[in-house]
């Protein structure tokens, strides 16, 4: 049962940092590169100005998609507790209420009316187990990790510097905006079409128009960015 609970844990954790990278990876890619390729547009042959700004993105980028997953975080651990509290006062103040709700689970799982009292008889001896039980099986709510919130800020703001670093430093090396944006949309649009192939496989819809789409909207993203800079600029 240790081992079991174990293993759902671990499972859970690597979920969670799956779809924290997910997050951060998918804007830190789009994001600077869009900003990147605009300022392109606009500023020439002054590099400096795209890594500049471009570094100044990233980092208030990184603090606030870090902060967006800490508070999502702290919302989801805030929820349960204000559940967990309620279900303890209901125990107290409407208890008979409580037990027949306990009874309808297990007769929704098909037991006999027989069987499922003897169950409900059983979970009821101890407040605890029984409101874990109805936290879990009336409310669909798990515990969530108290280091949660910490480790989503972290991971999603790593995510996004990494992702965001990607476009930008081909404009470390080069004299001009625009060369700098060539070499940076291609290694971004590859970049993004395997980072969407991969996010596509893991969810079960077909990698490949996955990794295409968000290749796509990237490459628009840019684009756009571009294109307005250059009617701006005119």
């Amino acid at each position: 049962m240790s081992d079991m609970h174990l293993h759902l844990e671990e499972h859970m954790k690597s979920t969670d940092m799956l779809s924290d990278i997910v997050i951060g990876m998918s804007d830190g890619l789009t994001v600077p590169f869009a900003l990147a390729a605009g300022l392109s547009g606009a500023v020439g042959e002054h590099v400096n100005l795209v890594w500049i700004a471009g570094v100044a993105e990233i980092a208030a980028g990184s603090i606030a998609m870090g902060l967006g997953g800490y508070l999502a975080g702290k919302t989801e651990q805030d929820h349960y507790k204000s559940e967990l509290k309620r279900e303890y006062w209901e125990l107290t103040h409407k208890r008979e209420v409580e037990i027949q709700e306990v009874r309808d689970v297990f007769l929704g799982w098909g037991l006999t009316p027989t069987v499922a009292e003897e169950a409900t008889q059983e979970i009821i001896k101890d407040e605890k187990r029984w409101v874990d039980f109805m936290m879990k099986f009336e409310l669909g709510l798990e515990e969530p990790d108290p280091k949660r919130a910490h480790r989503s800020a972290f991971n999603i703001g790593i995510s996004y510097i990494v992702g965001g670093l990607i476009p930008l430093t081909p404009y470390f090396f080069v004299s001009n905006s625009l060369e700098g944006l060539k070499i940076s949309a291609l290694i971004t649009l590859v970049c993004l079409y395997v980072f969407g192939f991969f996010k596509s496989k893991m969810t079960g819809i077909n990698p490949w128009w996955g990794g295409a789409k968000v290749m796509f909207i990237g490459a628009i993203a840019a684009a756009t960015a571009f294109a307005v800079a250059k009617l701006i600029q005119a």
